[in-house]
């Protein structure tokens, strides 16, 4: 039975491989038989590669026909659609027998982990680096009190269970990861990823899936040497900190530029063919150095969340990601086994109670901490019921040291599904619960409460305000260039110096290769000492402290940064005290020399970089399109609730209302340059428009607080049909003209045609009088239209 659940039950997203193999480094054997037996003749590898494709496209269209029928039902019964697909998923599984099975499994979840791939990627175009800094700070605190606070209740119901040390201890890591790819999809499928909670939830998880990788290590350190190996420990942490900012810098830099300058080239088709090429490139690093896929994708969906393009890119991946995504989902059904459900009923269900009740409590405590309100923080709680990927990766992590039970994995399994089933009703609950919450809550914990959210966004002095600023860009510059020289001298060491050794000679080319590190660390090594300071910020603060020495000390400590990062390079290669001097006087040579010319250099790399990291923002607000001294050219999307959706340009009034004049019109891949006063606004559109700041500020909070309003709308949609209806005394439109009615804003309806009792139509108009008898042809949700006859 043992071995039965651990060969039926490993069935893990492929960016997983990364962790075993590295466990497994030294099986190697066997290579010469299988060679052996793979020599055969051609006809029956045509034949066997005929077979795999013919089962490969019978399982996909089992699953996706089995599937679109169990959503549809699910939609038509009102229940989430990730429920119809995990259904769908055990129906064409192998612990369901009435019904046709998948017949390659491996095919499906190699199609799911692409599902992970673009679910995280769209999670990416959505969730900007800027954003995520921004919510980064209360984010990380309410994710380590989560896991901290999961860890702890699934090491003590291990415990209680008897399951061993070790086992117990993996099991606390398994129950503290909460699914960003099944909430993302749970909160897109119910329309609430405008809502205020859903920004708080998507960083804690990306926090999350940070922190897992820490926690992996963490754990393979207990299980192996049974103790914390805290060396080992911290280069994880610092291997990951570095290569999240290296990617970020150089994607940054390079991608928003290049995507900017090919712009007139990108239809639909090019953009899709890119973007996805990028993901995959990024998926393929990640992989390669250690992380997983899913976190690769986020990292690129990131870094084109900033660029003027993320929007179209999210529309061309998005029938990719819903194929993909729901294979995923399906292959997460495919696991259900109920005979091992009826077998470990008892701590499966233990185990569904604490993920459920714990990641409600500790993820409210952990948003209450960082001073989210009560209700925010309640719903951001009940989002958290659930485990996923990350949970299956850290099992068979232990599975493949075999230090825990081997029963553990299919009970995590079942675990994750049976949560996973309950997330959207949790999600739905969290606005009820959180409103009944408020009312039962005695006053003056309520008050204490509120006034510790107000508290925490409280306005600082404008002098402390400004000294924070200051200090953040000054180890932000340091942090980055500081990543960056290390990146110079590893690719250096790693790559150039043996090239140049075996090319030209050691001697020779251990030089050769030291003068091109050099000359390309010394901008950056310049840049290190510049600071980062505005003229008029230093006389402000100089004012508040009386003194320059602030100042002075923040140069001097990036001053000797920048020469230890000399001195240790060329201590890496010559290893003699010379060394010392010769970098000395190297660095006090560029300084002198090179200095003018490199600072204007460098503040051109940091213009583009910051230009390019707020593209988005400068592209919407027209801060980098000045015309004249007061004016500049903008670019807004418009969504399907603007208020002048539908119009012509010279109904919409802009200008007469904001003094703007709209001079392009983007719709698709068409540019209406100049567009004609009878030109309509469709939703969906670009405009460009000239005005001042304000002009375009006013603008913008009508047309994005309009577009906010629809989604967060989360109500189901009408049933619109076109039907005809007689009018009694008793409805509100008799005796009113069309524009008294309110049919339009009040009613969602529009009257088509009118029939008078003697037989004839009339096409309505604004002055249009209906009365008792009039039969009307209008389009409605039938539901109204029962209220209002």
């Amino acid at each position: 039975m043992t071995q039965l659940n651990q060969t039926e039950y490993t069935v893990v997203p492929e960016f997983s491989r990364f962790l075993i193999s590295s466990v497994n480094s030294g099986s190697t054997g066997g290579n010469s038989t299988h060679t052996t037996q793979s020599v055969g003749s051609s006809s029956d590898i045509t034949a066997d590669e005929e077979k795999s494709e013919t089962d490969l496209i019978s399982d996909l269209a089992l699953i996706l026909v089995v599937a679109g029928i169990a959503t549809v039902l699910f939609k038509r019964l009102k229940q989430p659609v990730v429920l119809g697909y995990i259904v769908a998923g055990f129906l064409v599984g192998p612990h369901f027998g009435y019904f046709p099975t998948v017949i390659d499994e491996s095919n499906i979840h190699v199609w799911a982990e692409l599902g992970v791939i673009f679910l995280l990627f769209s999670l990416g175009l959505e969730f900007s680096f800027k954003k995520l800094l921004n919510t980064g700070g209360s984010a990380a605190i309410t994710a380590l009190i989560i896991i901290s606070g999961m860890m702890s209740v699934g090491f003590f119901a291990g415990k209680l269970m008897g399951f061993t040390f070790i086992s117990s201890l993996f099991l606390g890591g398994m129950l503290s990861m909460s699914s960003t790819t099944i909430i993302l999809k749970a909160l897109t499928d119910l329309n609430l990823l405008h809502r205020r909670f859903t920004s708080q939830v998507l960083a804690v998880l990306i926090i999350e899936d940070l922190f897992a990788v820490i926690l992996m290590v963490l754990l393979s350190s207990i299980a192996i040497n049974k103790t914390v190996e805290s060396e080992e420990l911290m280069i994880s942490v610092a291997k990951l900190a570095f290569f999240l900012i290296l990617w970020f810098l150089i994607g940054v830099y390079v991608i928003p530029t290049y995507l900017q300058r090919q712009r007139k080239y990108l239809n639909s088709e090019l953009l899709l063919v890119i973007s996805i090429g990028l993901c995959f490139m990024m998926v393929m690093f990640s992989n390669y150095t250690g992380f997983s896929t899913a976190l690769g994708a986020f990292v690129m969906g990131s870094i084109l969340a900033g660029t003027c393009e993320a929007e179209r890119i999210s529309k061309v991946v998005a029938p990719i990601k819903d194929l993909f995504g729901a294979i995923f989902f399906i292959s997460v059904g495919m696991m259900v086994n109920p005979e091992i459900i009826v077998n470990y009923s008892t701590p499966i269900i233990i185990l569904s109670l604490v993920v459920i009740i714990g990641m409600i409590f500790f993820g409210t405590v952990g948003m209450l901490v960082t001073g989210q309100p009560l209700r925010i923080a309640i719903e951001s709680g009940f989002s958290l019921t659930q485990i996923g990927e990350f949970s299956f990766i850290i099992a068979t992590l232990g599975m493949a040291l075999n230090v825990i039970d081997p029963n553990l994995y299919p009970i995590v399994v079942s675990v994750s599904v049976i949560t996973t089933f309950f997330t959207p009703y949790f999600i739905k609950l969290s606005d009820p619960f959180s409103r009944w919450m408020e009312k039962k809550m005695p006053t003056r914990l309520k008050s204490l409460l509120d006034k510790y959210s107000a508290g925490t966004t409280h306005n600082e002095n404008e002098l402390v305000e400004l000294w924070k600023q200051v200090t953040k860009r000054n180890l932000w510059r340091i942090l980055l260039y500081s990543v960056l020289l290390i990146a110079i001298i590893i690719i250096s060491t790693k790559a150039l110096f043996p090239f140049m050794e075996e090319s030209i000679g050691e001697n020779w080319g251990k030089l050769i290769s030291t003068v091109i590190t050099v000359t390309v660390m010394s901008p950056f090594l310049l840049a290190l000492c510049y600071p980062s300071t505005k003229k008029w910020e230093r006389e402000k603060l100089k004012s508040s402290v009386h003194s320059n020495m602030p100042f002075i000390a923040i140069r001097l400590i990036r001053i000797l940064l920048s020469l230890g990062f000399i001195i240790g390079f060329l201590l890496m290669i010559y290893s003699h005290i010379i060394t010392i001097v010769i970098a000395i006087a190297l660095f006090m040579f560029l300084i002198f020399y090179f200095s003018r010319s490199v600072k204007k250099h460098m503040k051109k790399i940091e213009s583009i970089f910051f230009n390019n990291l707020n593209q988005r923002e400068l592209r919407r607000n027209g801060k980098n399109n000045n015309l004249v001294s007061d004016k500049h050219l903008a670019y807004i999307n418009l969504g399907y609730n603007c208020p002048f959706v539908g119009e012509r340009l010279a109904n919409s009034q802009l200008g007469k209302n904001f003094g703007i004049n709209v001079v392009s019109i983007q719709r698709g891949e068409q540019t209406i340059a100049m567009p004609k006063s009878s030109t309509r606004i469709f939703p969906g559109d670009t405009i460009g428009v000239i005005g001042t700041d304000e002009e375009i500020q006013n603008l913008l909070e009508i047309i994005e607080s309009s577009n906010a309003t629809a989604a967060s709308n989360d109500t189901e949609r009408p049933n619109l049909e076109f039907t005809s209806a007689v009018l009694t005394a008793k409805c509100p439109w008799v005796g009113k003209k069309l524009s008294e009615s309110e049919i339009r804003t009040r009613y969602s309806a529009l009257i088509v045609a009118v029939e008078y009792p003697d037989g004839t139509f009339v096409n309505p108009t604004a002055d249009t009088v209906l009365n008792e008898g009039d039969n009307v042809w209008l389009v409605i949700d039938k539901k109204l239209l029962k209220d209002i006859i």
